[in-house]
């Protein structure tokens, strides 16, 4: 795409977009262009639509991939190639998210004593330990750990929204240790991009080796640990809204998948035929 991408990241980076969002627009501007081995400047509204139904006929992309394929090429053309964009976008039936098998608890003891680097040990752990999504992990600064407060201050999260999420002592006895071997100056956990912090791409790699050297046989990934923070605050007595808050969840119903998750909570149920044999715990009186 050569001149057109290079615009086309500027613009994404005027726009707000977090870097994850860059990446996923990029990647199918690119691969519009590959499609037809022509550049975007010369393509028009019969390609985009021949594109966008390769992608749900051929690809079978599920409803939210098509959806971001979509959005990346409208904004490609109104935004950079200041073209209008007038299709509609076609119809796809959302398919249920298939809930994750979360780690127990000795899985993740287990995981984070198998990781060979001492950085990515501790990303993992500020993962599981404040539930954080990886991009959010990945752009903390040393300054946006409060230890006074006993907070951490994520900033420009999902949807450009800041939140604060509750620091737990050994995470911060952990960051402690971390920052005196390490001293970063600025990212807490710098790395090599251009955008001098870690990329999630690494952390996933990470936790894939420390998972498979762990004889871990779940699929486990940055997310994973995100989920195994909620449902395990779940299984403490943790109330849904404190969780919602935590994870920076805007609709509750997303937080509230966790109940089907958690076998533990489910396993705690009491149930209304056994209430019934119950002298002070009947149902109707």
């Amino acid at each position: 795409m050569g001149e057109v991408r290079d615009r086309m990241i500027e613009d994404l980076r005027f726009a707000g977009y977090s870097a994850s969002t860059r990446r996923i627009y990029l990647l199918y501007a690119k691969k519009f262009s590959a499609y037809f081995g022509r550049s975007p400047e010369i393509l028009g509204e019969t390609e985009v639509r021949r594109y966008l139904l390769h992608l749900l006929d051929e690809r079978k992309l599920s409803h939210d991939a098509y959806r971001q394929a979509y959005s990346a090429l409208k904004f490609l053309f109104t935004a950079t190639l200041k073209r209008p964009f007038d299709i509609p976008c076609l119809p796809r039936q959302r398919s249920p998210h298939p809930l994750p098998s979360v780690l127990s608890g000795s899985e993740v003891r287990q995981l984070f004593t198998t990781f060979s680097s001492h950085k990515y040990r501790v990303v993992a752990m500020t993962l599981y330990g404040a539930g954080l999504r990886v991009s959010e992990a990945c752009r903390l600064r040393s300054h946006d750990i409060d230890s006074r407060r006993m907070l951490i201050h994520v900033r420009e999260a999902k949807g450009h929204k800041d939140r604060f999420v509750t620091l737990s002592k050994r995470l911060l006895e952990t960051l402690r240790v971390y920052w005196r071997v390490h001293r970063p100056a600025d990212f807490l956990f710098p790395g090599k991009a251009m955008e001098g912090y870690v990329s999630a791409e690494s952390v996933r790699t990470a936790v894939h080796l420390a998972a498979r050297d762990a004889g871990i046989k779940k699929r486990v990934t940055p997310h994973l640990l995100r989920h195994c923070f909620a449902t395990h605050l779940l299984e403490t007595g943790t109330d849904i809204a404190v969780i919602r808050a935590l994870l920076g969840h805007k609709d509750i119903r997303v937080t509230t998948r966790y109940t089907t998750i958690s076998k533990r909570l489910l396993a705690r149920a009491r149930m209304p035929l056994d209430l019934l044999e119950e002298p002070e715990g009947r149902l109707l009186g």
